[in-house]
This record gives structure tokens, sequence and C-alpha cells, in this order.
């Protein structure tokens, strides 16, 4: 049963640029055949989904005439190739018929025809590029303006539209590369180049390729976490998953042509780096010599090929960062490829002196969880073996014993992993009882209980949280709600998925196809939905903190609930569970004191105004063609990362003090060496927020995590005064009556 997060829409979707006029004739030399076996896949799929998938009263045989347009889509991301004739087209064609020929027949000749016309009109548009590239680099000075994203609004109306459209491409693409130091000429190159490669990338793509883009966009109709993976796809994936780890550690995936970071493995090259983050695009890929090679455009798999590579040797990545205002922004990431070591993967912990109201200090631990991962199978005795729930105990009777009077447990950017983990962490602050309850589509529900009365921590506790915290880590972090156990602190919720997936491997499924002499593929589809022990669904609202701190996450698509087909939310009975939620007396206590800092500490206004500058960003959904324009903006973004790292500087000095723990060995890097000061260079805004020192696992300014420290100390002041407590009983401990 797989138990994670995932923040793409789809791990494999090849979105190219193309467009033409009219339908033009298939390729002569492209004619993609459906073999006896796919055409069993696609229809045992559709069964499949219709049968046993939570979500399935509400896909009906009707629905399917919305594959044709998502589709469309996935081909065409930005919606500037196809017209719209040609929607209206498609479905007249394919809309009706769509349902009956995949699920009886196991048909998808409507994908195959579909491509066809799309590699046609990439041809005729790459061509129409080369001999409007000039025209468009003389246009620089214009007043117009290019909407970026485009995923929403409707094709061109005419070829007219849609020629004007792509001029106004052209030109951003231009000024993206002049505003990174390259001349009007090679800019022009650059441009060129990329569309070249663009028609080769098209040529390579194969019938299961498209198969698999098709079947998958059925999958979507259900949930976004449902898809199919092609047989090539679904052999590689276990090496895939383990070149990740052997090469640098990031999750990639395809979005609108970009290779995008869906996620950094813990503990990998990537994120002992501490630069390359998820949402970063990758723009070329160059080994430790020679010419960078850009990879818009490109098929993923090569992709991965290129990144990968022996152990010890480095690979240059070009990336625009996920959070950089202007779209011409890059950065050169050099990383040396490695395994992931367990022990840079699992949970850590420090602690931090906190400063108190009388002058001392407090002494409060943290402990970052990375993910719910289980014991490796390399874990060959007691000794060796380590799971989280395992980790985090070893950590709790460190800081104990180094005399903590409060405890953070930081779950940011934690997507989540084993259900059973996810249990026995919680386990390890309350006594006992019911921590998930799971809902299958039949209405059963299961209650998991956390059935041990030991208990590792029972002192001020708090969880500290963002929009990347999902899955297993909302299901922890609201039962510690929900038993009042602890304060919630972060985004303003977490992600929001409530969902468990199956993976079914096709030939399992249908024995029959264990025979075929082509390879067989396989569906991952959701099955249950889970639930806190109070009842409430983590399904799109995610878990709501107690205390909510400013965020710039808190503006980006990054939840739950802006993918679409997302399942609803929706509640349960609750459980029995002998615990109430923190009391409202001591809950708006902590608040109180946690607003007066966020309106009077000069860190929050440092974090308020890159939080204000970046959705007044977002929001300017319109990008300026005028070269002299952009070149201005240019220079005041400068000015700002400027005068933030400056503030930084400052704030930095004023970072708590503290003491690192780690399990197992640590492995000494050298010093960086230094780098040459470049105002020039354009960062990403996270960089700045969120940088680390190069043999840290903490943040410098770390103002979420500074603030969630605070409240623990606000919470081991409150307990000095008996006058002040709620139910007898310290705040944010464990209860009298569940000490037993």
């Amino acid at each position: 049963m797989i138990f994670r997060h995932h923040l793409a829409r789809a791990a494999l979707s090849f979105l190219i640029l193309a467009t033409a006029a009219i339908f033009p004739a298939a390729a002569a030399d492209r004619k993609f055949v459906t073999s006896p076996t796919l055409a069993t896949e696609a229809r045992v799929m559709v069964q499949l989904l219709s049968q046993a998938h939570y979500n399935r009263d509400a896909v009906r045989s009707t629905n399917y005439a919305e594959v044709v347009k998502d589709y469309m889509s996935v081909l065409d991301g930005q919606r500037m190739m196809f017209l719209k004739s040609d929607r209206e087209k498609f479905d007249q064609a394919y809309a009706t018929s769509l349902y009956w020929n995949v699920s009886r027949l196991g048909n998808i000749d409507a994908a195959y025809e579909i491509f066809y016309v799309y590699e046609q009109r990439a041809e005729d548009r790459v061509n129409w590029i080369f001999q409007n590239l000039d025209a468009a680099a003389e246009g620089l000075d214009t007043d117009e303006y290019y909407r970026i994203d485009r995923s929403k609004v409707e094709w061109p109306a005419d070829q007219a539209e849609a020629d004007h459209l792509w001029l106004n491409r052209l030109k951003f693409e231009l000024i993206a590369e002049i505003l990174n130091k390259k001349t009007p000429e090679e800019a022009k190159d650059a441009v060129h180049k990329r569309y070249e490669r663009l028609l080769k990338n098209i040529a390579d793509l194969e019938g299961n390729d498209v198969a698999e883009m098709f079947l998958a966009t059925i999958g979507r109709l259900y949930d976004p976490h449902t898809t199919y993976l092609s047989g090539d796809t679904f052999e590689d994936f276990g090496i895939q998953l383990k070149l990740e780890l052997v090469g640098i550690g990031a999750i990639l995936g395809i979005e609108d042509d970009y290779c995008v970071v869906r996620d950094i493995v813990p503990g990998g090259p990537a994120d002992l780096s501490k630069q390359l983050k998820p949402n970063d695009k990758i723009i070329s890929v160059g080994q430790e010599s020679g010419e960078p090679v850009e990879i818009i455009g490109m098929k993923l798999r090569k992709i991965v090929d290129m990144i990968r590579g022996e152990k010890g040797t480095t690979v240059r990545l070009l990336v625009q960062p996920g959070d950089a205002i202007d779209p011409s922004a890059r950065k050169e990431i050099p990383i040396v490829r490695d395994v992931v070591k367990l022990n840079s993967a699992r949970a850590h912990a420090a602690i931090f002196q906190v400063p108190g109201k009388n002058g001392t200090t407090m002494p409060i631990g943290v402990i970052n969880l990375p993910s719910f991962y289980g014991p490796s199978d390399e874990d060959e005795s007691e000794e060796s073996k380590s799971s989280a729930s395992l980790d985090v105990a070893k950590l709790i009777d460190q800081l104990k014993a180094a005399g903590i009077q409060g405890l953070v447990l930081d779950l940011r950017r934690n997507g989540g992993g084993l259900l059973s983990e996810a249990i026995e962490v919680t386990g390890l602050f309350i006594k006992n009882g019911p921590v998930v309850q799971v809902k299958n589509y039949a209405g059963d529900i299961r209650v998991s209980s956390d059935e041990n009365d030991a208990v590792a921590y029972d002192g001020p506790l708090a969880v500290l949280v963002d929009r990347f915290s999902a899955s297993a880590s909302e299901i922890v972090t609201g039962a510690l709600q929900n038993y009042g156990r602890a304060i919630v602190v972060g985004d303003s919720s977490t992600h929001g998925k409530g969902s468990v997936q199956a993976l079914e491997e096709m030939k399992r499924y249908v024995p029959q196809l264990a025979y075929s002499p082509f390879k067989t593929g396989a569906t991952k589809f959701t099955i249950q939905k889970y639930y806190l022990p109070n009842g409430n669904s983590t399904q799109l609202k995610g878990v709501v903190p107690d205390i909510v701190l400013p965020s710039i996450e808190d503006y980006l698509p990054i939840g739950e609930a802006d993918l679409p087909r997302a399942l609803a939310w929706d509640e349960i009975p609750t459980s029995f569970f002998e615990a109430q939620p923190i009391p409202d007396e001591v809950l708006l206590m902590l608040k109180k004191d946690s607003r007066e800092r966020q309106n009077n500490l000069e860190e929050f206004s440092y974090l308020r105004r890159n939080v204000d500058w970046f959705k007044a960003r977002q929001e300017e959904k319109l990008v300026s063609l005028n070269l002299e324009r952009r070149q201005e903006r240019q220079i005041e973004d400068e000015a700002f990362r400027k005068s933030l790292k400056e503030e930084k500087l400052e704030l930095a000095k004023l970072d708590f003090p503290s003491e690192e723990f780690r399990l197992g060995p640590i492995e000494e890097k050298p010093a960086p060496e230094p780098k040459e000061e470049n105002a020039d260079a354009p960062e990403s805004l996270e960089d700045e927020l969120l940088s680390t020192d190069e043999n840290s696992g903490f943040a410098k300014v770390d103002v979420h995590l500074k603030e969630c420290l605070r409240v623990v100390g606000d919470a081991i002041e409150l307990a000095q005064d008996k006058t002040r407590w709620a139910n007898h009983t310290p705040p944010l401990t464990l209860s009298s009556a569940d000490k037993g």
C-alpha cells in the first residue's frame, strides 16, 4: 500500500509546443499500433477503476468525454498550440465513444490520432518560429505583455491569434536569455536550438509513451493520485528510484516542457548541498567537462540518464528557482553524485537556548523528522536497525538526558511515509488510544491505535508544519492536536492529502498477461481515505495550525486543493479516545503572546516584507515584453535581494545558540571555498529565507522555528504559575489522567 505524498500531478508528462490551422494528414512514417497486451491493459484498467477506485461512483461513462480536453492539455499545457476548433473536432470524433472503445474494446486509437495531428503541428510551428525569430528580436520595445500561465484559458480562436501569441512567446524567451547576459544574437541562437531539440524529442516519443500519457489522463478522471505506468516505466520504477538515490537524490517530473524538481530525497547529495529545492526548474545539464545541454522539452528518461552517473563525479545543473519572481532568474548548482547515506536521511535533533522573560534561558529540543521511514534492508541487527519511531525515541532520550524543558517536532517538508511509523511516532507522546481511522468505499471504518502504554516524552510539546507536510505527517499532527498533546504552529494549513493508494501490477490482476511476450504495466489508484481520531478528514483542508505564521508557501499552488478532481472533504463519527484539545484559555494566552511578537519583532517585519513582495509579484499574471522595462525591474529585484541579504546577516546574529545531535557517525565535509560575491546573480527568495550553514541541518534566521521555540517557552513559563493552568495540569503536557 502506498502512503506517501506526491506533489506531482503526473510523473511522466510530455508537454510539447506546436500549432496549426487545420487537421493535417498523419506523418507517413509514424503509425502506432495497439498490441493485444496493451489493449487488454487499457480495458482492464478502466474496469479496475470502475470497480475498485474509492471515487468510482463520481465518474460515469459520460465523464470520459473530458479525457479529450485533458489529453490535449497534456500535449499542449499552455494552450497555445491547438486551436479552439481542434477541440471541437476532436470532441465530435472521439468524446461520445471513448468510454465504450477503451472499456470494452481496449481501443485507444484516439490517443494516436490526436498525437499525429500534434506532431505535424509541431513541425509546422517550429518552421514558423525559424522564419519569424528575427522579427521577434527586433520588437523588444513593445508595450505588449505576455501571460505566463495559459493553462486555464481557451485555445486560440484562429491561426492569426495563434501566430500573434507565438510572436509574443518568442519575445518573452528572447528577453529571458538577454537578461541572463546573452547578446541578442546569442539569445536567438539559444531559442533556435531549443526548438530544433523540440522536434527531435517529439520524434523520440514512441507508441507506449503516447499510450501512457493517454491512459494516465483517464486515471486522473478519478483523482489526482491515480495514474497508469507503462511496461517500461513500471520496469524502471525500482531502478529509477535507486538511481535517484545513487545519483543526486532528486525526484523529477515534467511540467510545461520543463524538468521540475518534485521532491528532494532526504540525505541525498541534493539535500546535503542545500541548493536544489522542490519546484526548481532544471534548464540544462552539464558534466564535469564540456558544454551543458539544454533539456527543455526533453524526455524525462533522457534527463534522468544525463543527471545520473558514477559516484564521485559532478553534474552541473542550470536551474530556474521555483520561487523566483523573475522568470529569467538562473543559477548553476554543481552536485557531486553519491549514494544516499542512511545516517544523513535519519531524524536529527538540536537543543536551542531560548531566552525567557526573566532573563534566563530555557533549553528546548527540536527533532527534525524528514519522513516516516521504516527499517532498511541493510539493518541486520537490532543495534543497527533504524526507523522513524526508533530514531525519534533515541533522540528524545538524548535530549532528556541533556536537560531539555520542552520539545518541538519539526515536520516541515515531511511528505509522509509508512502508516505504521506514523502510529508509532504518535505513541511516543500519548499513553495509548486511536491515532487514525481509515474508511473504504463501502463505508467500513477501521481504527488504528497506539496500544503501547509507554510514553517517551510527556513534557511541553509543539509540532511545526508547512504546506509540504502531508499524508503521514498530517496524521501525526492531527492526532496530537486532537489529544491536546501539542500545539501546532506553521503555515495556514498542511498539504491536505487524506487518501491512500495501491499499486496494482496488471499481470497480477490479470494472470494471463503474465504469459504475454510484451512488458506489462501497472495502475496506481486510490482505495481509501483516512481520518483523525475526532472523525475529521485531512483531505483538502489539511490540519489547521493553532498558531499561523506568515509564509510564502501560502501563495503557491502546492496544496491538494490546487489539484484537479481532488477528493472532497468529509467527516465520520469520532473514535473513542479519552482526551480533549488544548483548553481555550491556554490557547488564547499562547496566541496572544505570539501575536505580540509577530507585531513587534524585526524578524517578522523581515518575513512579512518578503511575503508581501512575493505575493505582489505572484499576482502579476502578465510579463512586459519591453526589454528596457524588464531590465529596470531586474535592477529593482536585485536591489531588494541585496537589502535582504544585509538584513539577514544582522538578524542571524540574534539566532539562538544551539547544539546538534545526530544518530550514527557524521560525515565530515570540507569547508566550502569562498565564493566571489556577485550582486547581479539572481537568487531565489527561499534561498534568502532558508539557507543553511554548510555543516548544519538547521537554517539561519528560521523565523518559523524560532517562534515555535518561543511558544514552547511560553508554555514552560505558564506552567510556573499554577493559577493559570487549565484542567489542573501544566500546559502542553500529558494530562495526569493519561499518566495513570
